[in-house]
C-alpha cells in the first residue's frame, strides 16, 4: 500500500480483544503451552500516528497512565517497525505517536494492537507494499495476539494463539470492562497455572496437549446469543490470576450482582470482562462499578482489525 510522498503522517487504529474462551494445553518441553481460544475484537482502540524520521522513536498519550511504558527498542511497536524495515530493506526510521485506550498488561492485547497498527502504518508510510500475508507473518513473530489484532472480528486461535481461523459471529455483543490499577505478567500467570495444576493433580483432569474450543461457544457466537455465550465463557488462566490477585474475585461478584450475564478474567488478567444483554444493561453496570470506585468502560464486539484512518 502506498501514499503520496507529500503525506507527512499516517494514522492507523487497531482494537483490543477479549478471550471469550481460553483453554491452555499441558506445558511442553520448551516451557510453552499450546492454547485453543476464541477471540473477539472489541471497540477499545489503540491509535497510531506514524511520521517520517531518520531513527525509531515512540511517545504515548491516551486515557490510561503510560508513565511506566518502555519507549526504547524493547517496546513492541518499535520492534514491529524495525522488523518491517529490515524485511523491506528500508533504511529510514519512523516517529510513532500512540494514543492508548486499552489497559496496559491487562489481558486485552494493548501492546499487540500497537504492533499491528504500527505494521500497517509503517507499510503505508514507507510504501513497502507488503502483502497482508507478509504482514501477518511478521505479526506472528512479534507475539501470539498480534495477528488477531491485525485481522480483528471473531476468530479461533490455536497453537500459541497465532494460528487463526475466522469464526462466524452474528450481531453485536455488549461488554463492560473493569480495569485494574495494576498489571499482571502473562508469563507469571502461566507459571502459576502450572503450579495450580501440580497442586490439584489429584482433583482435576490432566491438561490436553492439543486443546480445542468448546462447540457451545462457537454456536453461541453464530447465533448472536449473549445468554448462551455467557453460559459458555471459560478461561483456564482465571484460577491462577485469582490466586495471584484475590481481590479480582470481589470484582467478579460485584459485576454479577449488578446485572452482568457473566464475568470472566480477560486473557491473563487483571482486567475483568462482563458480558451483558444490551446497551442499557452495559450503561447500568458501568454506573454501578463506577459507584464502587472501579474504572469501568463499555465496548462492543466484534469490530474490524487494524485499518487506516483518514483524518
Amino acid at each position: 500500500m502506498t501514499i503520496p510522498a507529500s503525506s507527512q503522517v499516517v494514522h492507523t487504529r487497531a482494537p483490543g480483544k477479549v478471550n471469550v474462551f481460553l483453554k491452555v494445553g499441558a506445558v511442553m518441553d520448551d516451557g510453552y503451552h499450546d492454547v485453543a481460544t476464541a477471540y473477539q475484537a472489541v471497540s477499545l482502540y489503540e491509535d497510531v500516528r506514524a511520521y517520517p524520521a531518520d531513527d525509531f522513536s515512540v511517545e504515548f498519550t491516551g486515557s490510561i497512565d503510560t508513565s511506566g511504558l518502555s519507549t526504547n527498542g524493547s517496546n513492541l511497536a518499535i520492534k514491529a517497525a524495525r522488523t518491517l524495515a529490515r524485511r523491506a530493506g528500508y533504511r529510514g526510521g519512523v516517529r510513532l505517536e500512540i494514543e492508548k485506550n486499552v489497559p496496559i498488561a491487562g489481558g486485552m492485547g494493548g501492546g499487540s494492537a500497537d504492533a499491528a497498527a504500527t505494521l500497517l502504518a509503517c507499510d503505508t508510510l514507507w510504501g513497502t507494499e507488503a502483502t497482508k500475508d507478509e504482514l501477518l507473518a511478521i505479526a506472528a513473530k512479534l507475539g501470539a495476539d498480534v495477528p488477531f489484532s491485525f485481522t480483528g472480528g471473531t476468530a479461533v486461535g490455536t497453537g500459541r494463539g497465532d494460528q487463526l481461523s475466522p469464526a462466524l459471529a452474528k450481531g453485536q455483543f455488549h461488554w463492560v470492562f473493569a480495569i485494574a490499577e495494576f498489571g499482571m505478567s502473562t508469563p507469571g500467570v502461566y507459571t502459576e497455572l502450572d503450579r495450580h495444576r501440580d497442586r490439584h493433580a489429584q482433583d482435576i483432569f490432566p491438561a490436553s496437549h492439543q486443546p480445542t474450543v468448546d462447540a457451545n461457544v462457537l454456536q453461541a457466537l453464530r447465533a448472536g446469543d449473549p445468554v448462551m455465550l455467557a453460559e459458555s465463557l471459560h478461561n483456564d488462566l482465571q484460577a491462577p490470576a485469582l490466586h495471584l490477585a484475590p481481590g479480582l474475585g470481589r470484582v467478579l461478584e460485584l459485576g454479577e450482582e449488578n446485572g452482568a450475564l457473566a464475568g470472566i478474567i480477560s486473557g491473563s488478567g487483571p482486567t475483568v470482562a462482563f458480558l451483558v444483554a444490551d446497551a442499557d444493561s452495559a450503561l447500568e453496570l458501568q454506573v454501578a462499578l463506577s459507584a464502587s470506585r472501579l474504572r469501568a468502560v463499555r465496548a462492543t464486539g466484534p469490530v474490524h482489525g487494524a485499518r487506516l484512518v483518514h483524518d
